[in-house]
């Protein structure tokens, strides 16, 4: 009972902390003493820790830990060093690439770029790293290697707009700068140079999925929560041994829409609509400049506008 809590439990069940299935010898050993969080508890399983990171995770994070200190100084050092300003500037602070003149120059001065171009070395390798990690720890525990490839194709929409296309454009001015605003006015002037990306089906396909996951979600999570009581968040039990909460849920939607997933299928659905939000906005940005140029003059061109 321990396990199947959810934000509408009173009262919240403790057992004794779950340590988890054996690791193999040759890997690192799982740390922390585990300990129980009532906050936690009221979101999820309270218990938190024991923490395993091993080799790939420990590389991730120091990869990691570089990237944010190259950006984060050099934010700092654009307010002159003042705590104060940095912290009330920060949102509109960025670590930006180098200038269109150095084109593909491996390392260009670091004031002009340099920075930009170690900083994302350092980061992709974190990113990388946690990735074969994720699949590793799958393949280790006798798990679908589900999440790899769902964070693999996030990896593929940060490779497009940071790697692959400006690459392909003959310079690192190409891609985005690392900041908060910095990247929404760099997505704002994307899409004015190139035509309005609202003209470009890919992305259009890509909200799609944005907000078609969004929606599934929400729908799933809804319905779980409404036959909780009937033991729905016991998914998996109710995926193998249909019980109360499976058969109620499937004829709440067949009455509602005409149409059902099952207890099992719902999450492929969603997992597909979150994998291709990135896997078809990437294909977009990456035919942006380097395949069509303006995509209202392509969306005139093949009538997909509407007539100006």
């Amino acid at each position: 009972m321990a396990r199947y809590q959810n934000i509408l439990t009173q009262v919240q069940v403790r057992g004794p902390a779950e340590l988890g299935i054996a690791v193999p010898t040759s890997d690192f050993k799982r740390s922390g003493t585990p300990f129980f969080s009532y906050w936690a508890g009221k979101f999820g399983n309270a218990q938190i820790g024991p923490i395993y990171l091993g080799g790939l995770g420990m590389a991730s994070l120091f990869c990691g830990f570089i990237a944010i200190e190259i950006i984060g100084l050099n934010m700092w050092a654009s307010v002159g060093w003042d705590p104060i300003k940095f912290i009330v500037h920060l949102p509109w602070l960025a670590l930006t690439p180098p200038p269109p003149e150095y084109g593909l120059q491996i390392l260009p001065p670091l004031e002009q770029g340099g920075w930009w171009l170690i900083a994302g070395f350092f980061l992709t390798a974190s990113i990388l790293l946690w990735w074969v990690r994720t699949y590793k720890r799958a393949r280790q525990l006798g798990l679908g290697t589900h999440v790899a490839w769902a964070f693999a194709a996030a990896i593929w929409l940060y490779l497009v707009l940071g790697f692959i296309r400006p690459i392909m454009m003959g310079s690192w001015s190409e891609a985005v700068p690392f900041g908060i605003f910095q990247h929404l006015d760099w997505t704002n002037n994307f899409s004015i140079v190139h035509g309005n990306l609202f003209y470009n089906p890919f992305h259009a396909l890509s909200i799609v999925f944005l907000y078609g996951s969004a929606l599934l979600f929400a729908m799933h999570g809804a319905t779980i929560l409404a036959v909780t009581r009937y033991g729905g968040d016991r998914e998996l039990n109710q995926i193998v041994d249909r019980g109360t909460a499976a058969e109620r849920a499937g004829l709440f939607w067949r009455w509602k829409m005409g149409f059902n997933a099952s207890m099992e299928s719902i999450h492929r659905w969603a997992w597909w609509f979150a994998v291709l939000c990135p896997l078809t906005g990437g294909i977009g940005i990456l035919l942006t400049g380097t395949v069509v140029d303006d995509w209202r003059s392509w969306a005139d061109l093949y009538h997909y506008a509407p007539p100006s």
